[in-house]
């Protein structure tokens, strides 16, 4: 099916990173870590449908979307970013294999944290949060999304790392399998992957060296 929604807000969170509020049709449902089909109910826009994963919880009233914008893809996430209040988008129903498992470790590399959000939010509130690590990869610290909002609800337990910059406060480098190893990943728990391809090809890779049975490795299919 699909549906048409009103955008409510839309805000900046990072420098390329919208946060779009909507409101939600009746009766519509997903789990955390899910995301639909979304297009701009403009013309020439209509069809052109990208997957976007809901960063609100389903009990919520309203629809969250945190989506990064690609400049030099001269697309639709440029258009979304000229979007205004009152301008309506079209989703389908709700899909995804990321859904949350039981405690582990997440990883995810740039806007592949946003499946993450839910699932760490809804665990915030519900109980059971202490019991999982984030570790998340971005270039630079300016391209972090909801950075105190992690920190504030993982602590200790979520690790920054930064690939184009080295500061003091966060660590250097690549998500490799030295690295994983310095964070002590219990491969006997699960491990939830996300971010762009070459990334999780070789985190997979790494992780499977370490151990993981492929069983407890959650990500997109």
């Amino acid at each position: 099916m699909s549906y048409k929604i009103t955008l409510r807000k839309i805000e900046l969170v990072t420098h390329d990173v919208l946060r779009l509020v909507t409101d939600k049709p009746q009766g519509y449902t997903f789990t955390p870590g899910q995301a639909t089909e979304l297009a701009i109910d403009k013309k020439g826009y209509k069809n052109e449908k990208r997957p976007f994963t809901f960063t609100s919880l389903p009990d919520e009233n309203e629809l969250e979307f945190t989506i990064k914008m690609y400049p030099s893809h001269d697309g639709v996430t440029d258009e979304l970013g000229t979007l205004k209040v009152g301008d309506e988008l079209i989703i389908g129903d709700a899909w995804g294999a990321i859904n949350y498992k039981g405690p582990g470790t997440f990883i995810a590399g740039g806007a592949g944290v946003t499946p993450f959000i839910a699932i760490l939010k809804n665990l915030k509130m519900k109980g059971g949060i202490e019991k999982n690590k984030l570790i998340l990869s971005n270039k630079t610290e300016k391209d972090i999304i909801y950075k105190a909002n992690l920190e504030s609800w993982l602590g200790d337990n979520v690790s920054f790392i930064l690939s184009d910059e080295k500061t003091k406060e966060y660590d250097h480098g690549h998500v490799d399998k030295e690295y994983l190893n310095t964070k002590n990943i219990d491969v006997s728990k699960y491990v939830y992957v996300c971010g762009p391809p070459p990334m999780m090809d070789a985190v997979t890779a790494d992780l499977y060296a370490l151990g993981l049975p492929k069983s407890h490795l959650i990500t997109e299919e």
